[in-house]
């Protein structure tokens, strides 16, 4: 856990306990991780910094003129929870995988929710290990962050991509949702030189940067009707050129047709039970690997090509296990 972090979880648990309001005197004298010895100008910037932050995390607190603070409980928290040790124990495991996986870029968010849970869930360490992304995942996961504050703030975003094709292009985004999809997130949003909704792969962004003027002023406003769940699409449906791809269910497989596609593309009930799913993708070997994951009973008629290629690879694989 960062300095900063600590001192921000620190200030959290005071001002929850604290039985009365508060100054910044108090705050400087009893909370961890404010100089005693800083500067006055320094640990009041630094303290109005760490208010913020708690506001901006949930945390509802309230200010008189006398220049005192306190929590809003009843704003803050929607209930008192209270945890048995099995609860806590699956809490704590629960959360030190995320609070470790570089790739997870709402850490220091986690790190403050389990501050108003209880401090010892917060600070116990468990041993367990979670990976989100396995692809760069300390890029992605900073990438992430930045790119979720920026949708929170509503503020553009620059950032240079490569495409599959290995094009490099500048981009001027505005950030509406982010998913992740097989060890990789993405970035929905309206690209604004294209005026379209695009979805880009977060570890092909580089020189990553917000919006730094007018912070608090938002820059855009997103669809009321944007919904994320939409644009999250079968991993063969990401790539540069779409084709149109038919895959046939056996008549025992039919059932497994709405929860397989996902509702994406068509689905044709023939006489005999048999079902053809006709959908768009865009990565062949994506869509060749799916089959194979979800067969049998599951075979690739169309592009004919393609199919044969699927066809010929499987026998070359049962040769060798002959």
């Amino acid at each position: 856990m960062s300095r900063a972090l600590e001192r921000l979880v620190n200030l959290a648990m005071y001002l929850a306990s604290a039985r009365a309001s508060i100054t910044a005197e108090d705050v400087r004298a009893n909370v961890d991780g404010y100089g005693k010895h800083q500067d006055q100008s320094a640990f009041l910037r630094m303290f109005e910094r760490d208010k913020e932050d708690l506001r901006v995390a949930g945390f509802v607190i309230e200010s008189d003129s006398e220049g005192s603070y306190r929590l809003d409980t009843s704003a803050t928290f929607a209930r008192e929870v209270s945890l048995s040790p099995e609860e806590a124990a699956t809490v704590r495991v629960v959360a030190s995988a995320f609070v470790d996986d570089k790739s997870f870029p709402f850490a220091d968010d986690l790190r403050l929710a389990l501050a108003k849970v209880a401090s010892d869930v917060a600070d116990e360490q468990t041993p367990v290990f979670s990976r989100l992304a396995e692809e760069q995942p300390a890029q992605q996961g900073a990438s992430v962050a930045l790119l979720d504050r920026a949708m929170s703030a509503r503020k553009r975003v620059e950032l240079d991509y490569v495409n599959i094709a290995g094009d490099h292009k500048h981009h001027l985004l505005e950030p509406y949702g982010l998913f992740i999809r097989d060890g990789r997130w993405y970035a929905v949003g309206r690209d604004v030189d294209l005026d379209e909704v695009r979805i880009y792969t977060v570890s092909r962004m580089s020189s990553l940067r917000m919006n730094p003027a007018r912070p608090k002023t938002a820059d855009f406003e997103r669809p009321t009707d944007f919904d994320v769940q939409s644009f999250i699409a079968l991993p063969f449906q990401y790539g540069p050129e779409t084709f149109e791809a038919h895959i046939e269910f056996a008549p025992s497989q039919t059932w497994r047709t709405p929860a397989l596609t996902a509702g994406v593309g068509s689905i044709a009930i023939k006489s005999d039970g048999s079902a053809t799913w006709t959908v768009s993708a865009r990565d062949p070997e994506r869509l060749m690997r799916w089959v194979v994951e979800n067969g049998p009973g599951i075979n690739l008629r169309e592009p004919r090509a393609l199919a044969d290629d699927l066809r010929e690879r499987l026998t070359r694989v049962a040769a060798i296990h002959e």
